[in-house]
């Protein structure tokens, strides 16, 4: 029972009101809520009258065309989402924490590493973790930072920790970057697989994320640190349509052999390492220390790390391995 007082007196709301007026407000109408509540119509007609006799102000207006919430309602349904999610995360946590290693665990992926791990990963978990629902949702590392920050996934990838003073923090590897042409547009006088300096680069029409990316940034300070001047001709965010227009041969670019894994071994694409300097990135596994960590949480964050590891060492994800407990 929720209670409130001051100059309005106590007034009482329990869950029960406040699911039922999330669930009318969503509706639109008190008599679609009441199907998929399956109750009876009157009754959560008069819910909804106690709840705004007991708060002494009107929730919603009613019109032959639906309900609609007022200055008031709007007000009590912010909070009354915020209440009922929080209810909802303190029991999974408390279950969370029974004995038993199950339940849900949300992992946040950039796409270049969901391309290598989600599935072995998903694989394994479903194997050795019967009990636990994994769920891998892809964004760019910056997304899954404000992810793992507002607990909307537990647990992520990261390669940048601008900001994340407050993770628990696992570095895992740090991910080379190679230079990749469709076979039939390879530009250089090296054959593919030769490593070649980063000043050889300079001129040939690359594809590339745009400025803001971490990729484009990691590869620009490289470029400036070598004087390299380089020849960005199209700007893509989305790593898809970059191996897309690669694997045409409507351009070059440079990442990391994780993202193209695939194309690579189907032959659409050839690759070659970067020296002088080589490029590479760190790769990140992040937990928010302030969100309760469930036992699925750690149990996932340990057999992610043990699968990281054995993808770096059969050169599936190509870079140097830093984790090392096991």
């Amino acid at each position: 029972m929720l209670a409130s007082g001051g100059a309005w007196g106590e007034r009482r709301l329990d869950i029960r009101q406040l699911k039922y007026f999330i669930a009318i407000v969503e509706a639109g109408s008190l008599s679609l809520a009441a199907r998929q509540l399956r109750i009876a119509q009157p009754s959560l007609s008069q819910h909804l009258a106690n709840m705004e006799r007991e708060l002494g102000v009107r929730l919603l207006t009613r019109s032959p065309r639906g309900s609609t919430t007022t200055a008031e309602g709007q007000v009590l349904l912010r909070h009354a989402r915020t209440i009922c999610a929080s209810l909802d995360d303190c029991l999974r946590e408390m279950r969370d924490l029974s004995d038993a290693v199950a339940g849900g665990v949300r992992f946040g992926m950039p796409p270049s590493v969901s391309m290598v791990m989600s599935v072995p990963l998903a694989e394994t978990v479903r194997l050795e973790l019967p009990d636990i629902r994994l769920r891998v949702s892809e964004a760019m590392s910056g997304f899954i930072k404000t992810w793992v920050d507002d607990g909307t996934v537990e647990i992520g990838f990261l390669y940048d920790l601008t900001g994340v003073a407050h993770f628990e923090i696992t570095h895992v590897l740090n991910e080379r970057l190679f230079f990749f042409s469709a076979p039939d547009n390879w530009p250089l006088q090296t054959p593919p697989g030769t490593p070649v300096p980063l000043r050889d680069l300079a001129g040939i029409e690359l594809v590339l994320p745009g400025e803001p990316h971490g990729l484009r940034r990691i590869v620009e300070a490289a470029a400036a640190e070598a004087d390299v001047r380089l020849n960005v001709v199209t700007e893509l965010d989305a790593m898809t349509q970059i191996k897309e227009l690669v694997a045409r041969g409507s351009g070059c670019s440079i990442f990391a052999p994780a993202a193209c894994h695939d194309v690579v071994q189907a032959g659409r694409m050839i690759k070659t390492p970067i020296i002088d300097p080589v490029i590479s990135r760190p790769v990140y596994l992040v937990r928010n220390r302030s969100a309760g960590q469930s036992r699925a949480c750690s149990a996932v964050a340990a057999v992610t790390l043990k699968v990281a590891a054995e993808m770096v060492r059969r050169d599936i994800w190509e870079g140097d391995l830093v984790w090392t407990g096991g």
